[in-house]
């Protein structure tokens, strides 16, 4: 079994590199998925998005370390376990970030990173549904659509937002990403479309590649500083032994590809050592820098009638079911994730860290299931966190999951933002578009006001927007905490390069689904010995009176 490449995961930069390496008809690629193909009914339906998450069959569901900060709590880490990868389970939101995140990428040591260089990307993946501009794309492989807020609580929350003073904003991922605006989405004519279904569903006819899924790759085979491929155990519990003539590509995300490292010998000397692992290169930053965003959910009775809570009971869920089978319509052809604000939480904050959105239903916390009453929740999500966290082996067997200990709230800093956020939601909602649909704080609660009081809440509901990233970092070989250069090669190997999440130097202003797809659409030319587009020099909005005031 040799190939030109092995991609080890198949999820949304996996998905990306198999189609675009396989351009080359001469290039013979292996992508290897631990899950099992992508053809779940549930995978396509926008609004399954609970049933997916609440399976393992599609989900890895990781079980984190006990979180000092939250009480002790574990919280379980949501990460897609079939081809498509997350971008198969995920809510479908797609925001790229601001174009400042990408600046400081490139101020962090990675050459080639800045905005204008992840821009021309950004336009080559997608088809915009709101049609090509300065900033969009209309001919990539992802189809991103922009869902129009309609729903009278939606409708509200973006009113509300300018009556408190914040910006509009007309496209959270073009010229101005701050205010409050339209949420976009990866569905496609009423059905979630994911990288599987973007990238590798038009290139699995292609000879030179080969799909292997429920393949759990066990660890690289190395022979000295070149990685020669990998050994992995297929769906028969066979071992097989697979060999790259160019490269092995780590695309198994934030979690698996550090981990794939660590039984390999690539990774802290110590902790590698302690397990038993003989020790091939010494790299501290392997699993470290562990970056993620906080999410505190709020949620609030409402006066009138127009929650989704009426729809999720059984015949009405059957129905829509049936509606959406016959015409990829109604309210299952939606994640209702409609409308967003991104916002600074306060003068002297540069640009936005916090993403604030609202949904037309509240679930309960534990089991997911819809609050028996008309109610909204809003979302407040910390998108700069301070707190680092880190990822470890459990032992040296593969079968077993690594440790995730994302250290949430542990920088104080972190917990003083979301009260901040907790407060301007709560400021939002007394607003007048709100006047006739918000009825009292069910969560966290009218009593809870001091610092003190909303620190008990943080402790005990504080949870993951399931963004885990930055545990193999980019950077220069003069940072012994960097893993990867700026072209995803692992310092001091060749033939071995990791194109995932895990790359980042540091998380991006919103959902991660939609960089990951980007840098793997740059690497891959970078892969193929391309040159990369060309830059594409774009201003985008930035308050002139950020350091005085807060919206």
């Amino acid at each position: 079994m040799e190939y030109d490449y092995i991609i080890v995961g198949g999820g949304s930069a996996g998905c990306v590199l198999a189609n675009r390496l396989t351009s080359d008809p001469a290039k013979r690629v292996l992508l290897l998925e631990a899950g099992p193909e992508n053809n779940a009914l549930t995978l396509k339906i926008p609004a399954a998005v609970l049933s997916n998450l609440k399976s393992t069959k599609h989900n890895w569901a990781f079980q984190g370390e006990s979180e000092p900060e939250l009480n002790g709590r574990q919280i379980q880490h949501d990460r897609g376990r079939t081809l498509g990868g997350s971008s198969s389970i995920n809510g479908m939101v797609f925001i790229r970030g601001n174009a400042l995140d990408y600046e400081g990428w490139r101020q962090s040591g990675c050459e080639g990173w800045g905005y204008a260089d992840v821009l021309p990307y950004f336009k080559r993946m997608e088809t915009y549904s709101g049609g090509a501009d300065d900033f969009r794309g209309s001919e990539g492989p992802l189809h991103v659509e922009r869902a129009e807020p309609k729903d009278p609580l939606s409708l509200a929350f973006i009113k509300a937002g300018k009556e408190a003073g914040y910006a509009t904003t007309g496209d959270i991922s073009g010229f101005g990403q701050e205010g409050f605006g339209a949420f976009d989405s990866t569905i496609f004519k009423g059905e979630r479309w994911s990288a599987a279904r973007g990238y590798l569903d038009p290139v699995r006819a292609r000879p030179n590649l080969a799909i292997v899924t429920k393949a759990l790759v066990q660890r690289l085979t190395l022979k000295g500083r070149r990685a020669t491929g990998v050994i992995y155990k297929n769906g028969k519990g066979q071992t097989v032994i697979a060999s790259a003539q160019k490269e092995v590509i780590l695309s198994a995300g934030a979690v698996g590809s550090p981990h794939l490292l660590m039984l390999s010998g690539i990774g802290p000397a110590d902790h590698l050592q302690s397990l038993g692992i003989e020790v091939k290169a010494d790299l501290p930053g392997v699993g470290q820098n562990l970056h993620d965003h906080p999410d505190f959910v709020m949620k609030y009775k409402c006066l009138q009638p127009v929650s989704l809570w009426p729809k999720t009971k059984q015949f009405s869920k059957l129905a829509a079911g049936v509606q959406w089978l016959l015409t990829r319509g109604g309210i299952c052809g939606s994640n209702h994730f409609d409308a967003v604000a991104c916002v600074r939480s306060g003068p002297g904050v540069e640009y936005p860290d916090l993403q604030i959105c609202i949904s037309p239903i509240a679930v309960d916390d534990e089991t997911w299931a819809p609050l028996q009453e008309h109610a909204f929740q809003i979302h407040v999500g910390l998108m700069r966190a301070h707190s680092r966290g880190k990822i470890e082996l459990r032992s040296n067997d593969p079968a077993d999951a690594p440790r995730i200990f994302v250290n949430y709230l542990q920088d104080k800093r972190d917990r003083a933002l979301l009260r901040k956020g907790i407060r301007l939601v709560r400021e939002l909602v007394e607003q007048p578009a709100f006047t006739n649909l918000k009825g009292s704080e069910i969560f966290p609660g009218a009593d809870a006001q001091s610092d003190d009081d909303l620190d008990a809440k943080l402790n005990s509901h504080t949870t993951s927007q399931w963004h885990l990233s930055c545990t193999a970092r980019m950077g220069p070989s003069t940072d012994k905490h960097a893993v990867v250069d700026a072209s995803g090669q692992v310092h001091g190997f060749s033939g071995l390069r990791v194109v995932d999440a895990s790359i980042m130097p540091f998380v991006t202003n919103g959902n991660t689904n939609a960089p990951t797809i980007m840098l793997a659409e740059k690497l891959s030319d970078a892969i193929l010995g391309l040159a990369p587009l060309p830059r594409i020099e774009a201003s985008t909005w930035k308050s002139a009176n950020y350091e005085t005031t807060q919206r």
